[in-house]
């Protein structure tokens, strides 16, 4: 199934490394004119010099100079909230700014950038909007409360905008996936006593590749799923049903 982005304009944040530098990189392949956003200005430098992109150097949980940034850009077809951090801290040990911390970047950073590209796609009666959520949005994980929570929150917002954002021929969904193989995640979770507990709840027993989510992404971003929205899609092997 080939998808083509050819004349579109897209946004994605959290595009340093990970996933969201891989799904930079897949739609520059699919034709897409892409705005890849982060905080670090190395890594989007040589994204830059890798695919062509144009880059903007951001911290999206800083409210007002997101208004200002965004603000200023040419109208954006189709939007990946994917910047986001994890935290794994008991709920007893949590203080004030663990919790400011998470929700800054994980949902009030994330509903901020949604409004403001929203705003053109409403005038152009069009887009697409893939928000990165999680599998914690969708089952209890072991000091996971803050994160879990911040999940949940991007999971509602995902419908209720898809609700709100519908009649202009505006989609919005979520994508939800299990740990994933990124540098990050191998680091992590290569600890076999980590890992265990976890692949135990996985019916297909492994953890997710980078490309598993990016295929997702593109997919739910390209008008193969043109009649699809408001859908939080777990990828997950099977988690969440478990």
């Amino acid at each position: 199934m080939e998808i083509s982005f050819e004349g579109k304009r897209a946004l994605v944040t959290g595009a340093s490394r990970g996933i969201g530098r891989a799904i930079v990189g897949q739609l520059a392949k699919c034709g897409a004119q892409v705005v890849a956003v982060g905080r670090s200005k190395a890594d989007l430098e040589a994204l830059k010099a890798e695919t062509g992109v144009e880059t903007l150097i951001l911290d999206i949980s800083d409210w007002d100079k997101t208004e200002k940034v965004l603000s200023q850009l040419d109208s954006i077809d189709l939007l990946v909230n994917n910047a986001g951090e994890g935290m794994i801290k008991p709920l007893i040990d949590l203080e004030e700014g663990d919790i400011d911390r998470i929700f800054s970047l994980n949902l009030k950073g994330l509903i901020n950038v949604t409004r403001l590209i929203a705003k053109n796609m409403i005038r152009k009666k069009s887009g697409a909007i893939v928000n990165i959520s999680s599998q914690a949005s969708l089952a209890g994980l072991l000091n996971h409360t803050v994160y879990s929570a911040s999940k949940g929150g991007v999971d509602a917002f995902t419908r209720a905008c898809a609700l709100e954002l519908g009649p202009h021929n505006i989609r919005v969904n979520s994508v939800n996936p299990t740990v994933i193989m990124t540098e990050m995640g191998r680091k992590w979770w290569s600890e076999p006593s980590r890992a265990g507990t976890m692949l135990h709840k996985i019916p297909l027993g492994r953890f997710g590749e980078v490309q598993e989510v990016v295929d997702a992404v593109l997919f739910l971003l390209s008008d193969k799923a043109a009649m699809i929205t408001g859908t939080c899609l777990p990828i997950d092997g099977g988690f969440v049903s478990s």
